[in-house]
């Protein structure tokens, strides 16, 4: 008998470890995308070679889920359909359907869109924070952090933080920063990288260009007539910072 109860509990075991994880809740972010970023530098290309979503947030008790591409907002309703597959239902009997693979959540492609996969939030931002903050966070992290030395510009020799919750400490000027990811601040900069930096109510746009343990940021140029969309184009250098070793 007691054979027999070894085994059970052996093939329970092992039948508990193979069965596919069944709980999305939680919030999911695109780390394929921020790690392109990281290595490659240009945060524009990784977006668009693994975006364009960014963050899902699912509630499996409210049956809610929503997603951010760094610009739009979609909430939907909740549908499990087979072990480990969810439906999505937005507005417009539009549909997305996700599942669960190991430890990812992958999202289907579809016509619009190929497969993108995700994987659960380190840390989870605060109940109030914007939609896609988590994903910001993360990408803040690990594309801007560390400590920066800046080695042309105004503050030469000193030291820049870009900090996860979009604050920056050291750079002339700014006290706040955000990365352009989508919408019409990646439209008005075409191929090049922007990001906004901020001092009290006053704030502008600058092109960047990431390469390795350097960060070179550029003014913008706008090249369009006064009445129409703001066309930026690389100006001058403003500053050139260098990366300390991580």
């Amino acid at each position: 008998m007691r054979p027999c109860l070894s085994l059970l509990l052996a093939y329970g075991v092992l039948a508990g470890c193979a069965s596919p994880p069944s709980d999305p809740n939680g919030t999911w972010i695109n780390r394929a995308a921020i790690e392109a970023a990281s290595e490659h530098g240009s945060l524009r290309e990784a977006l668009l070679a693994y975006g364009p979503n960014l963050e899902w947030q699912i509630d499996g008790q409210r049956q809610q889920a929503s997603f951010s591409n760094g610009f739009e907002l979609g909430e939907g309703q909740l549908v499990g359909e087979d072990l480990g597959r969810f439906r999505i239902d937005f507005y417009g009997d539009y549909h997305e359907y996700l599942s669960l693979d190991g430890d990812e959540l992958a999202q289907q492609a579809s016509g619009v869109w190929p497969e993108q996969r995700f994987v659960r939030a380190d840390s989870v931002a605060p109940a109030d924070a914007p939609p896609g903050s988590a994903f910001e966070q993360a990408l803040y992290r690990s594309y801007l952090g560390g400590t920066w030395t800046i080695r042309q510009g105004q503050g030469e020799g000193g030291l820049v933080l870009f900090h996860s919750d979009g604050q920056v400490q050291g750079l002339p000027g700014a006290e706040r920063y955000a990365l352009c990811l989508a919408g019409d601040c990646a439209a008005m900069s075409g191929e090049h990288d922007s990001l906004w930096l901020q001092l009290g109510e006053q704030g502008q746009a600058w092109l960047f260009e990431h390469d390795g343990p350097q960060l070179s940021i550029f003014e913008a140029l706008n090249r369009a007539p006064f009445d129409e969309m703001p066309d930026y184009q690389k100006g001058a250098q403003r500053w050139l910072l260098e990366r300390r070793s991580q």
